[in-house]
């Protein structure tokens, strides 16, 4: 499973013009499931989106988690994020899981997620989804398990 992560002071997923998730200060978390994902990659990607020091301690330096920070986590699934993109000018999709594995496995993982913590909002699996954003800093990165 792969994570696109940024900290973001608003971030905020639509359908159809209504918002059906928002966080204020947090992560905005796309997520991408892989071909031979399980629950337990889900889970390990789980501990890395709470604990993962991406926010600023008192003196300014990323020592500080989700948990630490007291964000939100905006989950959305995104499957071009397992797209190879290392040939042509056109991505490949063969190492996506198939739809049906991949909406089990983001709502394990946001099921997971909404148990851990209180503040999970989430966007709609399989959806043309419109995502807004204030990346903070900018802080982005890509977690893989």
């Amino acid at each position: 499973m792969r994570a696109l992560i940024q900290r973001v002071t608003h971030a905020g997923v639509s359908v159809d013009g209504h918002t059906i998730g928002a966080i204020d200060h947090g992560l905005l978390a796309l997520i991408g499931v892989e071909r031979g994902d399980d629950e337990a990659r889900a889970d390990r990607l789980l501990h890395k989106l709470l604990h993962y020091r991406v926010f600023a301690d008192a003196t300014g330096r990323m020592n500080h988690n989700l948990q630490q920070a007291d964000g939100g986590l905006l989950l959305v699934s995104q499957f071009t994020l397992a797209a190879d993109t290392r040939k042509g000018l056109r991505p490949g999709f063969s190492s996506a899981a198939a739809p049906e594995e991949g909406d089990r496995l983001f709502h394990y993982l946001l099921d997971r997620a909404r148990a851990a913590w209180p503040r999970v909002a989430s966007g709609e699996f399989g959806a043309n989804m419109q995502v807004e954003l204030v990346n903070d800093g900018p802080v982005t990165f890509l977690l893989e398990t």
